[in-house]
């Protein structure tokens, strides 16, 4: 086994471009750098840098060697500061992002129990339906209702939960047009539409079928409550998250047809930047909101259409 203390050495050394700016940086005698560095070089039995009392060159074997050795060293520090952040109480002020609707229904009752179990961080929950770059805008935590994959964008991404699509309409609008009995029935009705839906859904059958309908389209809009009125007003169909619907079907307000079918719903996911995912305060911040927004949902989420 490599002694982690000769690779922390050699990559100093690559880094700094020498022994004697080395040696400054880590408080260390270049002589020592220097015969650690042998140390390192008879043990894999390679030469990793070329030298010369005139020249400093890493060899091409150096070159690989030092990418796996830093990576290496990242992964000790990080495992270091694991250790560290569960020992300590987690401090510090950690910065949200959500749209509006998650703000609202989501966080608004558990974002202060989670203030009162840690009570050293500080939470700064900023409210906003744009798209937020959390990076450039140091954002700790974002949270995203979406249909389509989000971008990587170097951000850590965390699925909190999914919500597929149900077909729902009043029962006035069932009563006068009759309740669909195959997939393929929808064509025949009026569509609630979202602009950006290119107006079809893709149904999906328990037994893994698929199939494309297109309603007669009858009514846009690009917001979950709008949609929903519009279906309860007797309009059309349309295609909501289930946990959206649910409390109203149940009122009586709203009929489900073909449950046997789905459409592809709404994904809640957790973004953090890599960096600021390992400090403490984040970490629990993150934990929290996890175990807490990834059990079942209760009653009526509001959920912006992006």
């Amino acid at each position: 086994m490599l002694n982690l203390n000769d690779l922390l050495v050699f990559v100093q050394v690559v880094d700094h471009g020498g022994f004697a700016a080395a040696g400054r940086a880590l408080a260390i005698p270049k002589s020592t750098l220097s015969k650690r560095l042998s140390e390192l070089e008879k043990a894999i039995g390679v030469r990793l840098i070329q030298r010369t009392s005139r020249s400093f060159a890493v060899t091409e074997t150096g070159r690989d060697f030092y990418r796996h050795a830093a990576a290496m060293l990242i992964e000790a520090e990080a495992a270091e500061n694991v250790i560290k952040g569960r020992l300590a109480e987690p401090s510090g002020t950690v910065r949200i992002t959500a749209s509006l609707p998650i703000a609202q229904f989501r966080l608004a009752p558990i974002l202060p129990r989670l203030a009162t179990s840690y009570p050293k961080i500080r939470i700064m929950l900023d409210v906003s339906d744009r798209f937020v770059d959390i990076i450039q805008e140091g954002f700790d935590i974002a949270l995203r209702n979406h249909f389509a994959p989000l971008p990587d964008a170097n951000v850590v991404q965390r699925r909190i939960g999914h919500d597929p699509a149900w077909l729902v309409a009043s029962p006035g609008y069932v009563r006068e047009r009759g309740s669909p009995s195959r997939a393929e029935d929808i064509n025949e009705l009026d569509g609630l539409l979202v602009p950006s839906s290119g107006n079809s859904w893709t149904l999906h059958h328990v037994d893994g079928t698929v199939i494309q309908v297109t309603p007669a389209p009858r009514y846009f809009a690009n917001e979950t409550v709008s949609l929903r009125e519009a279906a309860r007003a007797g309009l059309g169909v349309a295609c909501l998250p289930g946990s959206f619907c649910e409390p109203l079907i149940e009122a009586g307000a709203l009929l489900r047809i073909l449950p046997d079918w789905t459409a592809p719903g709404v994904t809640t996911t957790l973004l953090m930047p890599h960096r600021r995912g390992q400090l403490p305060s984040v970490r629990a911040v993150a934990d929290h909101l996890i175990a807490e927004l990834s059990q079942r949902r209760q009653g009526a989420d509001l959920i912006n259409v992006d």
